[in-house]
This record gives C-alpha cells, sequence and structure tokens, in this order.
C-alpha cells in the first residue's frame, strides 16, 4: 500500500511549492505562495508534510495560531490534502494528529478550528468520526463560490503541566493540612 513508505515530518519552506501544487491539485481553495510563508514563518511547527520514499510530498496540513481573540489560545486548520493515489490510508488522521499536538504542546491550544464545505462528506466524516470535531456552527456563503461551511471545533483536554501539579510529598511526610486553622480565641 503507498501508506507503508510514507513518513510524516515538519514542513520546511523547501516543500512550499510542493504544498502549493497539491492544493491546486486537490482542492477548490487555493492559496498564493505568500500565504504559505506566512504560514511557515509564524508557525513553522503546525506546517506538517507527508512524503514518500522518493522524497515526494503527496500530503500536508497547513495551520496557524488564531492569537487576536480575547479568548484562550487556539489552532485553526486552514488547509489538508492529500494526493488521491495516497488517500484511505490514513495521512489525513496523521497528518492532523501531528499538527494537533504540536498546537497544545508548542501553543497550548485549548481547541483547534477549521472550516468544511457543507458538500464534503468524505471531509466532514474525517472531522466528526476520526478526529472527533464537532460542529460549532454554520456559516453561511462563506466559500467564494457561495456555498456554506461548516464551522468545526476540536476542543483538547487539558492536562496539568508538570509545574502545574501539586508537588508529592515523601511517603513518610504528615499529610498536608487541608483544613485553615482555627482563628485565636476573640479577647474578652
Amino acid at each position: 500500500s503507498p501508506s507503508t513508505m510514507v513518513s510524516i515530518r515538519q514542513a520546511t519552506v523547501e516543500d512550499l511549492i510542493a504544498m502549493q501544487q497539491t492544493n491546486l491539485w486537490c482542492l477548490p481553495e487555493n492559496y498564493n505562495m505568500k500565504y504559505y510563508y506566512y504560514h511557515i514563518l509564524s508557525w513553522p511547527q503546525l506546517l506538517q508534510v507527508a512524503e514518500d520514499h522518493k522524497g515526494k510530498v503527496v500530503g500536508y496540513v497547513l495551520a496557524k495560531m488564531e492569537d487576536d481573540e480575547p479568548e484562550e489560545p487556539h489552532g485553526h486548520i486552514t488547509s489538508l490534502s492529500v494526493l488521491r493515489t495516497h488517500r484511505k490510508c490514513g495521512l489525513a488522521t496523521t497528518l492532523m494528529t501531528s499538527s494537533h499536538r504540536r498546537m497544545t504542546e508548542t501553543f497550548n491550544a485549548e481547541h483547534s478550528a477549521l472550516h468544511v464545505r457543507k458538500s464534503n462528506h468524505a471531509a466532514f466524516h474525517l472531522y466528526s468520526q476520526t478526529l472527533t470535531y464537532t460542529i460549532h456552527d454554520i456559516e453561511e456563503g462563506y466559500y467564494a463560490d457561495g456555498e456554506d461551511a461548516y464551522d468545526m471545533r476540536k476542543h483538547f483536554r487539558k492536562t496539568a503541566s508538570p509545574e502545574e501539579a501539586p508537588p508529592s510529598a515523601p511517603p513518610d511526610a504528615p499529610s498536608p493540612q487541608t483544613s485553615p486553622p482555627p482563628p485565636p480565641p476573640a479577647p474578652e
């Protein structure tokens, strides 16, 4: 199967042309090269590519952080694409999972958001069933051709980082006091 010889890695500037080419072949939403550069210069950790054993890019995920809002930091999947020859091998899931991991580890993202065409049943199934995104809203006329989009979100489970975790007491230490000491008696 095509996936047996495919590896996932962080994208480099040298990958951007191939990523754009994959996008042009596979998707109706296309971006100019400046937009790819904007992503890789701002959030290089979030851009992932799948490459075959010959070093050819066969899929990518283009993602960014949305940090201009007062809410929790969160990621946004700008674009995901896998060449037709390499579909149904789990590459899209692996690319997305890799980007999600970078969102949480590097940027402490609370969730990831994305838009998907209402008519794109395969992508909707991937996002909702495999990757556990849920519909947050419907954006009418989101796409250039007027088609509506599902605004979808995936919330990441927060795990306490080591510095936030309470220090563990040595086994022979007395248990810490759980309630405050009683106030001293009031003077009479």
